[in-house]
């Protein structure tokens, strides 16, 4: 029991620190109803996972080429996700051939699409898509090989991308790793890149998701601008100056409240 807790209580820490960027012990501690002493033992376990950055006096994300793990992100901006896929659902008609992409918002679309759609023909590079595809009724769901990415289940490299550039699909649903405070869409490392690149290519009207604790995070790798796609839903608050050059573009910003 003392294991599963902590473990609940260190998918807590991660998720606060997603919404409120860095924090100090003393009041990670005083959030989640526990001592200093042992959030700090959290935080060290935390640190030599390379999960957080310990640093006067606060921690925050530390930013590494892969996202963190697959599990805590599923407890992440829940409500937020679900409107999003509830946006989603209805960008999508019955009998419409979709693509989606990897991540847990991704996910959530994925799971009201199978209780609100039939007939759908889907292409992913995601299993947990897939696994949220299996009750959909009257559903086609084709899944791109390669190899697995075992912390995500899912598939992305050169078998991923060659995938998609077989089919011709009416919407692909994507998500990304950060959108900069300018618009520039970010991710991980360069494979998330070519992955979304691909998805993307495959389709008639492409739609970005994004939870808003992507907003303002710093990664490495940069490939196009919020602005290139012709739907984005999110529950970010975008600058006057993205949300002007989005209408200019004609891409279309759905926002979410993300509350409960």
């Amino acid at each position: 029991m003392r294991k599963e807790e902590m473990t609940r209580r260190r998918d807590e820490i991660i998720g606060l620190l997603c919404d409120v960027g860095e924090i100090s012990a003393a009041d990670l501690a005083a959030r989640l109803a526990v001592s200093v002493q042992t959030i700090r033992t959290d935080l060290r376990e935390l640190d030599e996972a390379a999960l957080v950055q310990r640093r006067n006096g606060v921690v925050r994300l530390r930013q590494p080429s892969e996202n963190i793990g697959y599990a805590p992100r599923i407890s992440q901006a829940r409500a937020e996700k679900q409107q999003i896929a509830m946006a989603v659902r209805n960008l999508v008609s019955d009998g419409a051939r979709v693509a989606l992409g990897t991540g847990t918002t991704v996910e959530a679309c994925a799971r009201i699409l199978a209780a609100h759609r039939e007939g759908l023909f889907v292409a992913t590079n995601s299993i947990h898509a897939v696994i949220a595809l299996q009750g959909a009724p009257g559903a086609v769901v084709t899944l791109a090989g390669g190899t697995v990415r075992l912390r995500d289940l899912d598939m992305i490299g050169t078998a991923s991308t060659a995938f998609f550039a077989d089919y011709l699909v009416d919407i692909a649903v994507f998500s990304c790793g950060g959108l900069s405070e300018a618009g520039e869409v970010l991710d991980y490392n360069t494979e998330e890149v070519t992955a979304r690149t691909a998805i993307a290519g495959c389709a008639r009207r492409r739609v970005l998701v994004m939870d808003r604790a992507k907003l303002g995070r710093e990664l490495p790798c940069r490939k196009q601008m919020v602005w290139d796609y012709d739907v984005v839903v999110t529950g970010a608050t975008l600058a006057p100056e993205v949300l002007a050059r989005c209408a200019e573009a004609g891409c279309r910003v759905i926002q979410v409240s993300g509350e409960e």
